[in-house]
């Protein structure tokens, strides 16, 4: 059984050990005690060193944890581990933030944590809750680093699983539990690694909040991710501004004026392209000749694509007794408007002739469209179309 001395001591970074085990060729070690945390309850592991090898992952393997090395271990056999601090207090850091914010929004708005995730860059906690406001998570978030502020004790202890009271969820081991507690604030049962003091989570950012199935996700960051995050924030913000040349506080306000002008913009050149489709339509309308039942078939053959193509084919079908027959070559396509007045129904029409040549597709009376297997099947399809 491995001594897990980060369940006593987080803290401790550097210590000495006997190997009890070597495997995979003396890349995987097992010792008699550790300060390296391995991955557990959604906290990431630790990193450092065992006699200058790098530890590139720690695995819980029950009673034992397991030491993954970039290169052989030796012979030793005693040995020397150093756990890379800056990363175990970030760590730390998310984690002790992590109880914080589960516990407050538990407290202001009844919401219980049923899952939670430590990432590289950021963090997140799934709430069983409704809809979360932004109003409120702005409380939350204040009552997070209020808390902070007040510098409250974080203390580890082993309790017997059947007598621990008021943890914030009811633990489903026996015996004996490590229970980590906020003072006045929270009670959880957890294995992970956390800090002495909530001043030490420090800043608390609270950066997205969106819905994930049934679950309300926040996304969060503590400590130095929050610091690195905001002064990143403000450098993008910053960059933004000079490039609209205006003051940060003016952004809002001028990017929802560029955004009514876009829109305007739009709609505006909708206009100008139907009014363009509907001459176009009018032009190819009056140079096409009509047949023997006075129906005016016209063909406009390979395309860029279909999708532009259908405020024209709506114009050319909007004029009397007549039917537009369009196709793409790439991917081979077809598509058949044609009027109210003609005696043509478009989705009918095309659907048959798509059977005869192995393809798919349908549509309305007035509009259809449908794909063939090659460019033979819809020269087969166009001619079948464009028989009276």
């Amino acid at each position: 059984m491995t001594e897990r001395i980060y369940y006593t001591d987080a803290y401790a970074t550097a210590f000495d050990a006997a190997v009890v085990e070597r495997t995979d060729s003396g890349r995987r070690v097992y010792l008699d005690r550790t300060a390296f945390y391995p991955t557990s309850g959604g906290q990431p592991h630790d990193l450092g060193d065992l006699g200058g090898i790098a530890v590139v992952d720690v695995v819980d393997e029950g009673d034992r944890i397991a030491h993954v090395l970039a290169e052989p271990l030796g012979s030793a056999g005693r040995i020397e581990g150093r756990v890379d601090w800056v990363r175990r207090f970030d760590h730390m850091q998310q984690h002790t933030g992590q109880h914080l914010l589960s516990a407050v929004f538990t407290d202001l708005f009844g919401g219980a944590t049923v899952s939670v995730h430590f990432g590289a860059e950021s963090s997140t906690i799934d709430l069983d809750s409704g809809a979360i406001e932004p109003a409120e998570v702005a409380e939350a978030e204040a009552r997070a680093n209020a808390l902070v502020w007040e510098q409250r004790p974080v203390r580890v202890t082993f309790e017997d699983a059947a007598n621990a009271a008021w943890l914030r969820k009811p633990s489903d081991r026996d015996g004996i539990i490590r229970v980590v507690t906020i003072q006045d604030v929270d009670r959880s049962a957890c294995g992970g690694t956390h800090v002495r003091s909530t001043a030490e989570i420090g800043p608390t950012l609270i950066r997205r909040v969106e819905r994930v199935r049934k679950a309300v996700r926040l996304e969060f960051v503590c400590g130095r991710r929050a610091l690195q995050r905001a002064r990143a924030d403000q450098e993008l913000l910053a960059r933004l501004a000079a490039q609209c040349s205006a003051a940060p506080d003016d952004l809002p306000a001028l990017i929802e004026s560029q955004r009514a002008e876009l829109k305007a913009g739009a709609a505006l050149r909708r206009e100008a392209d139907e009014a363009l489709a509907r001459y176009r339509a009018r032009e190819l309308y009056d140079a096409t000749a009509p047949d023997a039942d006075g129906v005016r078939r016209a063909v406009v053959r390979d395309a860029a694509a279909l999708e532009p193509l259908r405020a024209f084919a709506h114009a050319f079908a909007a004029l009397p007794r007549a039917v537009l027959i369009a196709t793409a070559s790439a991917p081979p396509a077809v598509l058949i408007a044609a009027s109210a007045d003609s005696p043509v129904d478009a989705g009918a029409t095309l659907k048959a002739a798509l059977a005869a040549a192995g393809g798919r597709g349908g549509g309305s009376a007035r509009l259809a469209q449908g794909s063939v297997p090659d460019a033979g099947s819809l020269d087969r399809v166009v001619t079948a179309l464009t028989a009276p």
